[in-house]
């Protein structure tokens, strides 16, 4: 049966408990770091709200694991920055005093707040967590046995994932990739965000240091995380003004986003976005309908006026290049950008679609908007144009019916985009009924 967790996102922003308390210990290393002082710090995070600190002590001395095991896992958590052998003391006897300064209690929290928690907590399986962990780690141990200069560090972390806590186990072993910088593919890293995920752990507990070996930048990629992306998820930033900041800092947090995807991914492609929108010979009037309709300008009146920041959508589309290019050359210094093929073989698809919305935005937006946006498909890319599609189908909070919802699927599949796109990017249902 599956039992329900601690909602660690709602409690933390970074990593916590012991393997917090470790990358803490190890970022100070430089100053002096002894019994006393290791023990004032876990006082002291532990009085600063930091309650999962105490319960995986805890659950370290309540798993019966031997001494062996208990320093390994310790000492390469820390990097080897405090070990308690070194005063005479074995790792358990440590372990208990680090538990006395860090006595079990409960967050504070109303009768509302402990009812919205308990809805929302995961619920997996303890022994198929157990099995997936245990999986993670030993396709790292090679990397964790050469990067790793603690004896047994493979074994030991396998034991407190059997023995003592899957979770903690899970977060001890990033502790551990973190501080000897081993370095993780892709696809581990994929797998080990989907089970902070599913732990509901902060982003920061599995991404924030870890060394992830990031493939080549490809502006064609399609795997993010999650949503919109390119210039179409830069117009539903903007929409109506929602989001705080000027309009260009929007375009640069769009462009730094990162986010567990691959660094400098989401400046390519909104860079790719541009310069297709800007160098695929548009009318300037098809260029500034297709942004202005994805972004909502429309509904403000006839466009902007004087002094808006894309009253002149080129001059517009240029800063946020250059915005791109500024985040590229620090993301990734070697990186040219460059221009992905076309993916012309979803024309039609996407054609059949965006003429379908013609009358259902007609009384929103000029008539000339869909032509526009058909140009896009045409002229430019049917990826972009089914993109901007999606994005004003979401804005302008058009029906999406099951028979709808299919067809776009199979567009998103066909171009590659992950199978969540269209759900995440889609309201639900019939706003209208």
């Amino acid at each position: 049966m599956a039992r329900a967790r601690e909602l660690y996102c709602y409690d933390y922003e970074g990593d916590f408990g012991l393997s917090g308390f470790a990358g803490a210990l190890y970022g100070r290393a430089a100053l002096r770091l002894d019994g006393a002082v290791v023990l004032a710090l876990a006082r002291a995070a532990a009085e600063g709200d930091d309650v999962q600190l105490g319960r995986d002590v805890r659950l370290l001395l309540d798993s019966g694991l031997p001494e062996e095991t208990l320093h390994a896992v310790w000492a390469a958590a820390v990097r080897r920055c405090f070990d308690p052998a070194e005063e005479g003391a074995d790792t358990r006897a440590w372990l208990r005093e680090v538990a006395e300064v860090c006595p079990p209690r409960l967050p504070e929290r109303d009768p509302y707040e402990e009812r919205a928690l308990d809805a929302s907590r995961p619920r997996v399986r303890e022994e198929e967590l157990r099995t997936s962990v245990a999986a993670e780690i030993e396709s790292a141990a090679a990397g964790l046995v050469r990067g790793v200069p603690v004896p047994g560090i493979v074994p030991a972390l396998l034991r407190v994932v059997r023995e003592a806590d899957a979770d903690l186990g899970l977060r001890l072993f990033l502790r551990v990739l973190k501080a000897y910088a081993v370095p993780v593919g892709k696809e581990p890293y994929d797998r080990l965000r989907a089970l902070g995920g599913l732990l509901e752990f902060p982003w920061a507990a599995v991404s924030a240091e870890l060394r992830v070996r990031w493939p080549a930048l490809d502006p064609g990629w399609r795997g993010f995380a999650a949503g919109r992306f390119g210039v179409p998820s830069l117009a539903a930033g903007l929409v109506d003004g929602l989001y705080g900041g000027t309009a260009l800092e929007r375009a640069r947090e769009n462009a730094c986003h990162e986010a567990g995807d691959v660094p400098g991914a989401h400046a390519a492609v909104l860079l790719e976005d541009v310069r297709r929108l800007l160098d695929a010979g548009l009318p300037d009037a098809t260029v500034r309908a297709v942004w202005w309709t994805a972004s909502h300008r429309w509904c403000l009146g006839d466009g902007p006026g004087p002094g808006e920041f894309d009253a002149d959508v080129r001059g517009w589309l240029e800063q946020v290049a250059a915005v791109c290019e500024e985040h590229l050359g620090k993301a990734d210094p070697g990186y040219v950008p460059y221009v992905s093929p076309a993916r012309a073989e979803a024309t039609e698809a996407v054609l059949s679609e965006v003429r379908r919305i013609g009358p259902e935005v007609a009384h929103r937006v000029p008539g000339a908007a869909v032509a526009a946006l058909e140009d896009v498909v045409r002229c430019v890319d049917p990826d972009l144009g089914f993109r901007f599609l999606t994005g004003i189908v979401s804005v302008y909070g058009l029906p999406v019916d099951e028979s709808r919802r299919r067809r776009y699927r199979a567009i998103a599949g066909s171009l590659g985009f992950p199978e969540e796109y269209v759900d995440e990017t889609l309201p639900d249902g019939d706003p209208w009924a």
